[in-house]
């Protein structure tokens, strides 16, 4: 069974259909909203279609090989960047079409004033082998 990749994103385009931004929730919207996706993914546990999931902090730092045995280190991301990844979550489904069909419906976890958030969820495959370069 293929796994893909869903992200979620905290803002960036196109804007979700609910688009009131997370600091004026209130606490019962955003318990609504964590409760929807624990319940989302304890569906897919018994399912057997779970892999993973996580949130991650908004707050990150950049590092990369620098050749010296010492990498360098920034802060980032970066505030005036369009997109922060706000969590993840992996799926193991039958084919593109489930994944497609349960993304869609992670999409409408509740936000302000329990109406679905609607928003654009990233979903991409998990390489299961390096691709193959044909000429």
């Amino acid at each position: 069974m293929p796994k893909y990749l869903v992200l979620k994103h905290y803002r960036g385009a196109p804007a979700p259909t609910n688009d009131v931004p997370g600091d004026r929730w209130t606490p019962q919207e955003w318990a609504d909203h964590i409760q929807f996706m624990r319940d989302f993914a304890e569906r897919l546990q018994d399912s057997g279609e779970f892999v993973s999931a996580d949130a991650v902090a908004p707050e990150g730092t950049w590092v990369r090989f620098d050749g010296e045995g010492k990498p360098p280190v920034t802060d980032g991301p970066f505030a005036e960047t369009k997109d922060l990844i706000a969590g993840w979550m992996i799926i193991d489904v039958a084919d593109h079409d489930r994944a497609l069909q349960l993304a869609g419906e992670l999409s409408s976890a509740p936000g302000a004033g329990g109406k679905p958030l609607g928003e654009w969820l990233e979903l991409r495959p998990v390489m299961s082998e390096p691709p193959t370069v044909t000429e």
